[in-house]
């Protein structure tokens, strides 16, 4: 097939090594924080923190993180151009979801009368995720899941290589970050950049994904 969108993925693989050398542009770094912040989400609760990683200092911070755990993504952590930690709200309460429903008005997408239809019954979803303690963590970083699958394809349109990594060490991230993640939780990071000619044994391989047939059902 020979849609844009369909070579994007078909091109789009996860790099086992970076060129420290390359860096993304500027303006690059612009277009990923502006889709980033695009992403979807559920009732539109947008319950999440990207925290880019780009100077020498927070990647050495993050590098740090791997000492007990997950070497193989280390080197990521300083030969990628840039990190994201993908953070999410471990308690997502009814005033966090009041920023949004703000938001909603004050751009024009919601009118002002449905203010508290919209913060009352779309919450609603967001309760029966939550425990009777507040936490609904595993509903928030769904959302968040979202994002990294927007973010991929955008990568893959600019040409950007990237190695989403779930093998990071939570507890060491909460230590290191605590005052950026401001008791958000980050379970996962995205490295991005470009990678390494001849020491990327990824790079070039044929698509590996299972038939059409056995994934997609049309009734």
């Amino acid at each position: 097939m020979s849609h844009p969108i369909i070579k994007d993925l078909n091109n789009r693989y996860t790099a086992k090594k970076y060129d420290a050398t390359k860096r993304i542009s500027a303006e690059y770094i612009d277009v990923i924080k502006e889709a980033i912040r695009l992403s979807a989400s559920s009732i539109n609760s947008q319950p999440w923190k990207f925290i880019f990683l780009e100077s020498e200092e927070a990647k050495k911070r993050f590098h740090n993180t791997f000492a007990n755990m997950y070497q193989f993504n280390q080197p990521h952590a300083t030969e990628a151009s840039h990190i994201i930690l993908f953070a999410h709200n471990p308690k997502f309460n009814k005033e966090d979801y009041r920023k949004v429903v703000d938001a909603e008005v004050a751009s024009g997408h919601l009118d002002a009368e449905h203010y508290d239809n919209m913060l009352n019954g779309a919450f609603a979803f967001a309760e029966l995720n939550t425990d009777e303690s507040g936490v609904n963590r595993n509903w928030t970083k769904a959302q968040t899941y979202i994002a990294l699958g927007n973010i991929l394809h955008v990568l893959a349109r600019l040409g950007i290589a990237s190695t989403p990594m779930e093998g990071v060490d939570q507890q060491l991230i909460g230590e290191e970050f605590a005052n950026e993640l401001g008791g958000f939780e980050c379970d996962f990071a995205l490295a991005m950049g470009y990678h390494l000619d001849g020491e990327d044994y990824n790079h070039g391989r044929p698509k590996a994904r299972l038939p059409i047939e056995d994934v997609v059902t049309v009734l």
